[in-house]
């Protein structure tokens, strides 16, 4: 990166992902100023985050891009350049997540980003940049989980709850909040060799997808949970919604095994279930504001530091195959100064 004067940027670092003929290209270019997105503010980035959107994204494995190139990286945290807009000033510290970060608009893998102002929340106090990332996404998107089920009477003394796909960064941060807050949580897992790290999260049991008979799902299962973090979709979904309690609440957060939902009625109509749509992308900005101060305090992972693994802003690129392979724990956090 070239700096001049105060703050003048000649030319910055950016990992750019291309849509061509058969595929997708993605790999570190140089940008100027003038190749950013029109937005009210400059922000000079610090951390980004790796999602499960991102390597989709760069790899091609999904049709993630919404135009023919786009600076990767859906989250960013950093500070605040030069602002046009009065809520922005020089040395804020802000974050972004969601909207069309990396995907229509020019994301946080780069070293400086423009964003409009609508999308940034000033990190709250007691937060560092870096956990703002170490959060990021997942973090924000099993805090509004949390949020929506409480919304719906979610209680510790209603029962357990189950996080399924805990390995991951949003079940990683959600079995670890929900321990915080006082539930007796239980992570559904498909990999054995990660119940000691689970259980240091604060889990209460550790429960294998092996386990259990997805072939034979019932209409109505006993009734075990009182609330669900889903993080899977398809027939692991169906199971935990025939075994939810009455006025039991799911969030439905992701769908890294499947989309599809073969399941009945019966939950919702004889035992009262919700099934919580949980969309972190759209959410309006004065809720979005309450969960990252959420997320600074009550529901901030007391281990955060065993939850992420922080990597420079060059190791980027191998780390997208893990994560289509599920190869990856918890959260991974890029450094872009290093």
């Amino acid at each position: 990166m070239a700096l001049g004067g105060k703050d003048r940027m000649e030319s910055f670092k950016a990992f750019l992902v291309a849509q061509e003929e058969g595929g997708v290209r993605a790999g570190f270019t140089e940008m100027r100023p003038a190749d950013l997105d029109p937005g009210e503010v400059l922000v000079r980035v610090a951390y980004s985050g790796v999602n499960y959107k991102d390597a989709l994204a760069a790899t091609g494995r999904g049709k993630i891009l919404l135009r023919p190139s786009c600076v990767g990286g859906i989250d960013l945290a950093g500070t605040v350049v030069s602002s046009s807009d009065p809520r922005f000033a020089k040395g804020d510290a802000v974050l972004a997540t969601g909207y069309d970060l990396g995907v229509r608009h020019h994301g946080g893998y780069a070293e400086y980003a423009r964003v409009p102002a609508d999308w940034l929340v000033k990190i709250p106090t007691g937060m560092t940049l870096w956990e703002a990332m170490a959060l990021g996404t997942a973090g924000f998107t099993a805090g509004l989980a949390i949020a929506r089920m409480e919304h719906e009477g979610l209680a510790p003394a209603n029962g357990p709850v189950i996080v399924s796909g805990a390995t991951g960064g949003v079940g990683s941060i959600a079995v670890a909040a929900l321990a915080r807050l006082g539930y007796r949580v239980v992570a559904l897992t498909g990999k054995a060799s990660e119940t000691e790290y689970l259980k240091k999260l604060g889990a209460a049991e550790v429960k294998l997808r092996s386990e259990l008979d997805l072939t034979k799902i019932r209409p109505l299962g006993t009734a075990t949970w009182a609330g669900a973090v889903d993080n899977l979709g398809g027939d692991v979904l169906a199971w935990i919604a025939s075994t939810m309690k009455p006025g039991g609440a799911i969030a439905s957060v992701g769908l890294a095994a499947s989309a599809a939902l073969n399941t009945t009625v019966m939950p919702f109509i004889l035992r009262g279930v919700s099934l919580l749509g949980v969309d972190s992308v759209n959410c309006p900005m004065p809720l979005r504001e309450r969960i990252w101060r959420r997320l600074a305090g009550e529901l901030r992972p007391p281990m955060l530091e065993d939850i992420c693994r922080t990597i420079a802003f060059d190791d980027l690129p191998r780390v997208f195959d893990d994560f289509i392979a599920a190869r990856i724990r918890g959260r991974i956090v890029v450094d872009l100064n290093a």
